[in-house]
């Protein structure tokens, strides 16, 4: 009875799969990375893909087709295809007779193995789409190279940022091998945000060091994300592009902000940095002396002269004053000034820099001068014309 069984599930199996299969996935949200594609019509074993049969691929899906475990095709164009190379024949498509003959061969092998077929043959649906939403945060504060010229400032800070990220699969064939298999219906990406997170997380040090380089401070990050996504994608190139066939699309930074000691240091340094600038200096001393002058006619306990005595001897016992700093502004004024004087070109047009805007002639050495004629002299006489220095 065992055999009769066995060839009556083997009969009615192979019947089953005579019918040709119409295969569609509707649109996937952006929680499903991936899908196995249910049969919309047909018959028999939900793993047998019979000849000629039909598969629609919509926009913003990739298709692949499983071969006993190993991929076969890959489609990633929007529309419908018709499958005819499958190794289980239909008698309702293509050469009947030669279908019938393959029929009866197929319910030869399934009798050996109690009815049952001994092939699995499936179809995915990995979604393409950007996907979006994915939060981070930096639970412990990330290194960032702080360059400033201006003022002579390179310091390491630690900052803490948050926000959300989009990635996309770009291969998804390394998707299928290396994270999602053959599974048996959805993949959902809640299965890999973690690992993600953590690895992007991990990355953001050397990206961040790549920014910094750039001389982009850290308050204006959340205007620099292209950069970022692109200094991530080629820390995380080697893992995530040719691993994961994963690449970062977008980068969102919400908020970025140094710990209080940080700035507050950066701060100090900016404000230590501009009084080098002696009319600088000269300004915050004359603001400084002007409030305690305030301060001082306010003074009730000691009197108002008393107060203004204690400055004056505060002052003549050393140390620079607005006055003398304001002086040392101006004799460095003109100093500054010099290298902007303007020239004329020999091609006759007038220039404030070291080249002119017009030729891109140098400009001539200290003392020269240039003629009507258009030679450059040092003397008081033209060397071409005989005319005399203007």
């Amino acid at each position: 009875m065992g055999l009769l069984q066995a060839a009556l599930v083997a009969g009615g199996s192979v019947l089953a799969d005579q019918w040709r299969d119409y295969f569609y996935c509707p649109a996937l949200s952006s929680d499903v990375l991936m899908t196995k594609g249910i049969k919309k019509a047909g018959k028999g074993n939900e793993n047998i893909i019979s000849n000629g049969s039909i598969i629609a691929v919509n926009e913003g899906q990739c298709m692949i087709l499983v071969d006993q475990g190993q991929i076969t095709e890959i489609c990633a164009e929007a529309g419908e295809f018709v499958y005819d190379v499958s190794t289980e024949p239909s008698i309702f498509y293509g050469d009947l007779g030669e279908n019938i003959v393959n029929s009866f061969k197929q319910f030869g092998k399934r009798l050996g193995f109690g009815g049952a077929t001994a092939k699995d043959q499936r179809v995915y649906f990995v979604n393409t789409k950007d996907i979006l939403g994915n939060k981070y945060g930096t639970v412990n504060p990330v290194p960032f190279r702080v360059v400033d010229t201006n003022i002579g400032l390179d310091m390491d800070v630690s900052l803490k940022c948050h926000g959300e990220y989009s990635y996309k699969i770009v291969d998804p064939v390394l998707f299928y091998k290396n994270l999602c298999g053959n599974v048996e219906g959805e993949f959902t990406r809640d299965r890999i945000e973690s690992q993600l997170k953590s690895e992007l997380l991990t990355a953001l040090q050397p990206a961040f060091a790549k920014i910094s380089t750039m001389g982009i401070r850290y308050s204006a990050l959340p205007g620099h994300t292209t950069e970022i996504a692109d200094a991530l994608n080629e820390v995380l190139s080697q893992k995530w592009t040719e691993f994961y066939g994963i690449k970062i699309s977008n980068f969102g930074v919400s908020s970025v902000t140094a710990s209080e000691e940080d700035e507050k240091t950066i701060k100090e340094l900016q404000r230590a940095g501009a009084l080098r600038n002696p009319n600088m200096a000269a300004a915050t001393i004359a603001s400084a002396q002007a409030q305690a002058m305030q301060d001082a006619a306010k003074n009730t306990a000691t009197g108002p002269m008393m107060a203004f005595a204690g400055m004056n001897m505060a002052q003549q016992a050393g140390g620079m004053n607005a006055q003398n700093l304001f002086a040392m502004g101006q004799q460095q004024a003109p100093q500054m000034a010099a290298p902007g004087a303007t020239w004329t070109c020999s091609c006759g047009a007038p220039n404030s820099g070291n080249f002119c805007t017009n030729c891109g002639k140098p400009r001539p050495a200290t003392g020269a001068w240039t003629c009507s004629c258009g030679t450059t002299n040092s003397g008081n006489f033209c060397t071409n014309c005989g005319a005399p220095r203007q």
